[in-house]
């Protein structure tokens, strides 16, 4: 047998509507899949009729041995698992000429589609080249796949000379000389009439009975093969054209650079609900954009597309980071999708290191300090995008980055693959996140992908076992360049701004702060400076009507560093010392920190105050 060929057809072209090119009466304008069924019953009596006493039919001596029929059941459900699985044509008929035997003496295939007015051959196997290569026929013509194009309707040929009789001006692209029998079949694909497959036989072969049956079960298996084959080709068109536009990426303006990556779900998709953009902004600005539509299929990656776009588009035109989510919103909810997205957008100045962030319902992103620390950074955030519950409401967190601090973006498949939930995940991460060094932007991409979908061994000496993702993976990294040689050190520091009605921050800046000593030497010192910092946020909120803004900043080598602590407010309103009672619920701040601080003061500022404390990793032990 000779290796299997194919010619893919560019869409799926169908036969139909034969009352307007003048054809027969007979011809079916479409078949639905309630008709299906109906007709392979009708296509087996057609071939026990067709097939007649010459080849073992109704008509035939009782003398005649009875085609082997024992294993067939178990040919159509190894097959039709099989057939399941592969990507071409090629590999379908591949798969059916390996069920040839001696009852069943199938040699030859062939595949062949319809255009409008003509018949092509699209797959073929074990003919010979001139068989079906330059195969090409109107509809209308004289051969036994027109007439089953035309008629939906098999066509069985028991006799070269039956071949010739009944279609004398057939050319014999069917090798008529070299095999003994044929079946032509109707190929049904989404619910019509598609196709039609020939199965060529180098021996007389019985077509009643169970090989009847069997011949229609196949070529059922065949067409849901290429229905398949065609919606595995068009998603994967879509997915490549997705991703190779979401692969541009601009570099960043002078400042600032940008990397980012893209891994596709294990589900066999390209691309799927997950995107990134970066988009150019007046004024020198850039925005950055990364989301997360719900679901993996090929509807959610359209969903994405159309997102993407709109998204863009009303960043290029100005608005700001609140009203881009407020009307990428309605423009997702208008779609009546039924589906939902998460989002982070923001603005980067590259002069300052400025950033304005705009979250819905996205994973928070991760700051990098030039030193490798990396914090959990908590933006304000409100709904995901498209759920039209009149909540309009995205606030914007400021955030400013220093030079060699990098915010990395992802979604949550980075995160939650493998298995992990959010926090083991972030512990993934944020171990592949902090070793090396700031400048090489792209190697530290790299290796957080690498942490999640590379072959990893479960025990010492255990083999890797090779990891997948079940989600897609989005990441972008922005990182601030060094204006000179005098870039900032690798110090490490925290900044966070309290608002009066962000009671519920004060968690988020302990986790943020935990994460700054995350290797402090002295865990007991940790818990002192979280008791501490609570205290002197909450004395804000409570105390004054102003926002409050923490400094953090760690100083000296490992093991002997300081601590420095500053929150400062703009009331004038200066704290005093009380002896608060047993049962007081408040008047405690400064006691603790006499009692549990190594230094600490009040200083007054130009406008408002600023109270600080220091802790040293080597300093003396806590009363």
């Amino acid at each position: 047998m000779g290796e299997p060929e194919c010619v893919e057809p560019r869409g799926v072209p169908q036969v139909g509507g034969g009352r307007e090119r003048g054809l027969p009466e007979e011809e079916p304008e479409e078949h639905g899949e309630s008709e299906v069924y109906d007709a392979e019953v009708r296509q087996v009596d057609v071939l026990n009729r067709l097939a007649g006493p010459a080849s073992g039919g109704p008509g035939a001596g009782s003398d005649q041995a009875p085609p082997r029929t024992s294993h067939r059941d178990t040919d159509v459900l190894v097959t039709g698992h099989a057939l399941a699985g592969v990507a071409s044509l090629g590999e379908a008929l591949t798969l059916i000429a390996q069920l040839a035997d001696a009852t069943f003496p199938l040699s030859g295939q062939a595949v062949f589609r319809s255009d409008r007015e003509m018949l092509h051959c699209v797959g073929r196997f074990g003919l010979s080249e001139h068989a079906a290569d330059t195969f090409r026929l109107p509809l209308r013509a004289d051969h036994p796949a027109a007439q089953v194009a035309r008629t939906g309707r098999p066509v069985v040929l028991t006799s070269s000379q039956e071949y010739r009789d009944r279609f004398p001006a057939a050319p014999a692209y069917a090798d008529r000389e070299r095999y003994e029998a044929w079946a032509f079949l109707p190929l049904t694909t989404y619910g019509q009439l598609t196709g039609v497959w020939m199965a060529a036989f180098d021996a007389a072969v019985e077509m009643t009975g169970g090989i009847g049956t069997f011949l229609v079960t196949l070529a059922r298996l065949l067409g849901r093969c290429i229905e398949q084959t065609y919606d595995g080709e068009a998603d994967h068109a879509l997915s490549q054209s997705l991703r190779s536009s979401m692969g541009r990426i601009g570099p960043g303006p002078e400042g600032l650079t940008v990397t980012a990556r893209y891994v596709p779900t294990g589900g066999g998709l390209m691309v799927g609900g997950d995107w990134f953009d970066s988009i150019t902004l007046p004024n020198g600005r850039l925005g950055l954009v990364i989301g997360d539509v719900q679901g993996h299929d090929v509807p959610a990656a359209g969903l994405m597309s159309q997102l993407r776009t709109a998204i863009h588009a009303y960043a290029a035109e100005g608005h700001g980071p609140d009203a881009v989510l407020v009307r990428a919103s309605h423009f997702l909810a208008s779609l009546g999708e039924g589906r939902f997205a998460t989002c982070i957008y923001l603005e980067a100045d590259p002069e300052t290191g400025t950033l304005r962030i705009a979250r819905a319902g996205h994973p928070h992103p991760v700051l990098r300090l030039p030193d490798g620390t990396c914090l959990l950074k908590h933006v304000r955030g409100g709904l995901p995008l498209g759920l039209d519950l009149g909540e309009d409401d995205y606030p914007v967190s400021v955030v400013t980055l220093r030079e060699n601090e990098i915010l990395m973006l992802c979604t949550d498949g980075l995160i939650e693959s493998g298995g992990h939930d959010m926090y083991s995940g972030w512990l993934r991460v944020r171990g592949a996140l902090t070793p090396g060094g700031p400048d090489d932007i792209g190697g530290m991409a790299d290796r957080l992908l690498n942490a999640v979908v590379a072959p990893q061994a479960t025990q010492p000496g255990d083999r890797p076992v090779t990891s997948f993702t079940e989600d897609d993976i989005a990441l972008l990294l922005l990182r601030r360049d060094p204006r000179d040689d005098h870039a900032d050190g690798p110090g490490r520091n925290l900044r966070f701004t309290l608002e009066q009605d962000q009671a519920q921050g004060i968690a988020d800046a302990r986790i943020e702060f935990q994460g700054l000593l995350h290797d402090w030497a002295r865990p007991e010192q940790v818990d002192t400076a979280l008791l501490l910092v609570s205290e002197l946020l909450g004395n804000v909120l409570i105390h004054t009507e102003q926002a409050a803004v923490l400094r953090a900043d760690i100083s000296g080598a490992e093991g002997h560093r300081r601590l420095r602590v500053e929150v400062s407010d703009r009331s004038d309103e200066v704290p005093a010392r009380r002896a608060p009672g047993e049962l007081s619920s408040s008047g405690r701040g400064l006691v603790l920190l006499d009692l549990l601080a190594h230094r600490w003061n009040l200083r007054p500022e130009p406008e408002g105050k600023t109270v600080w404390f220091e802790l040293d990793e080597d300093g003396p032990e806590e009363p």
